[in-house]
């Protein structure tokens, strides 16, 4: 059964998890609202995964998402990270800060945490989603066994096979206009940059799976058009930042409605992989620091972060990690629950314009 009957949602919406952005009081609110509220657990543990479930359950009765990250086992290499430390310490040194002594992989992937996955099978949340690849087998068998709802992020369709192969219920195509982090499973192989209407389509004709659209989506008019290349959804995120019951900052905030808006760049220099965000200082360094083997991911988040909050010390805070999508300037600041109304009232005037009742219909 599709994602949109089997949870009784009023309209074919998930916002997206967005680790450290989405939270509690965000996914709720939009479950309360009619769609499906998502929150990101790969940037925590088991112990704070757990509390966050719990507060979903507590804020809503409706169904919701719950994110895991399963990137490959980060390889520690002590002279490449040294090397990326050392690129970075001039500008640790303009905001009077060291760079760390040592980097940590500070994320664990899905696939090497025994402790989140007996969490979730304890608490079987609604839907399981997975970014940047998928869990062994028996991980995957174990979460269906609890009768999960499991989908996974692809950027193509050998991404979109794999997934049905491992007996997933739903693709979330990644287009590659979204915010954040690109879910390729491999991020040394090629990415053919797909745009999210031609995978979307692409997906929905050959992989065999629903098909969430994600990507760039801001706006009822933008659910329409993926539900017209055969979509089942949309997942939408950046649309979501600039409500009050997200965690985005300030800064975020201000960036998010300035002139950045309009240039987001994808760059692996602030995590160790590609990910979409709002032009600002710390993307700027692409044109300079391009040329560096990074650490993987996520030991170099660890210097990225160390970095942001070095300059938010004094005041900068250029240095942020402000994932935003290529529909960044199309956002909107309300409460949750009253963009979701926005968007099904949107998403209802422009599937009216796209099937206009016939005049015999009409009488």
């Amino acid at each position: 059964m599709p994602l949109v009957e089997r949870f009784q949602l009023d309209l074919p919406l998930i916002q997206a998890p967005m680790a450290g952005v989405s939270t509690p009081l965000l996914a709720a609110s939009v479950s309360n609202a009619g769609g499906l509220g998502s929150i990101g657990l790969g940037a925590t543990d088991a112990d704070g995964a757990r509390k966050m479930i719990g507060e979903m359950r507590d804020r809503t009765p409706r169904a919701f998402n719950v994110n895991l990250f399963v990137h490959r086992t980060p390889r520690p290499d002590p002279v490449r990270e040294a090397a990326w430390l050392e690129t970075l310490s001039p500008l640790f040194a303009r905001f009077g800060a060291k760079p760390p002594a040592a980097l940590r992989s500070i994320y664990k992937s899905l696939a090497d945490d025994p402790g989140m996955l007996a969490m979730l099978l304890e608490l079987a949340p609604p839907v399981v989603s997975f970014h940047f690849g998928l869990p062994p087998a028996d991980m995957i068998s174990a979460l269906q066994t609890r009768g999960i709802f499991l989908m996974a992020s692809a950027t193509s369709a050998e991404e979109a096979r794999a997934i049905r192969n491992a007996g997933l219920d739903a693709i979330i195509a990644q287009g590659i206009e979204a915010g954040g982090h690109r879910g390729m499973f491999d991020p040394a192989s090629r990415d053919d940059a797909l745009g999210t209407f031609a995978l979307t389509r692409l997906l929905a004709r050959e992989a065999g799976l629903p098909v969430i659209a994600a990507g760039g989506i801001m706006d009822g008019g933008g659910i329409a058009a993926a539900l017209q290349l055969g979509a089942v959804a949309a997942q939408l995120g950046t649309a979501f930042i600039g409500c009050p019951e997200s965690a985005a900052d300030d800064a975020y905030r201000a960036a998010l409605t300035g002139p950045g808006a309009y240039h987001t760049v994808l760059t692996s220099l602030i995590s160790g992989r590609p990910a979409r965000a709002l032009a600002n200082r710390f993307t700027a360094l692409d044109n300079g620091a391009g040329g560096n083997v990074l650490p993987d991911y996520p030991i170099a988040y660890d210097a990225g972060k160390a970095l942001n909050s070095a300059a938010k010390a004094r005041g900068e805070y250029g240095f942020g990690a402000q994932w935003a999508g290529q529909g960044a300037p199309l956002a909107r600041s309300m409460p949750a629950a009253d963009l979701v109304q926005t968007l099904k009232q949107e998403l209802a005037r422009s599937q009216s314009a796209l099937h206009p009742r016939s005049a015999d219909e009409a009488e």
